[in-house]
């Protein structure tokens, strides 16, 4: 019994030692559904390296914003072109496509450079009726690497 606690100690102690600390990355698709193909699709990644702490606000006390909204804008990130779901007659399945042509090579060249998809989050916003006429598909693709 006392090897056994031992041995368990020891591998809780290497385990320790080796436990994973991880750096995360965001990227956003946003393709249009708006009729006519009159939308923008882009898919987003920020490039700059932000700390949350400075904009997050208390709750307590009905504290305002630590910053204002502009000083919270990322000024610095890429935008790839991404084509519309609709064309002026209807949905354009070539469009959507050529767009998960895209989204996949980006997949692949993340992937390329270390980057593990953890999971991915979507929604829609779409037409809410005669006079509304727009919407957007929106996908968070969340990737994560060991940090070195």
């Amino acid at each position: 019994m006392k090897k056994f606690i031992i041995t368990i100690l020891a591998v809780f102690s290497v385990t320790g030692i080796y436990a994973q600390t991880y750096e995360f990355k965001i990227v956003t698709s946003v393709e249009s559904i708006v009729p006519g193909g009159l939308g923008r699709s882009r898919v987003i990644e920020n490039n700059e390296e932000r700390d949350f702490s400075p904009v997050m606000a208390s709750n307590a006390g009905r504290q305002k914003d630590t910053k204002s909204r502009k000083e919270n804008k990322a000024e610095n990130f890429k935008e790839t072109n991404l084509l519309n779901f609709y064309s002026m007659v209807g949905i354009n399945f070539q469009n959507i496509a050529s767009n998960d042509a895209i989204l996949s090579s980006m997949l692949n060249a993340y992937a390329q450079e270390g980057w593990e998809l953890a999971f991915v989050s979507s929604g829609v916003e779409s037409d809410a009726g005669k006079d509304d006429g727009s919407g957007i598909f929106i996908t968070r693709y969340v990737f994560k690497r060991k940090k070195e």
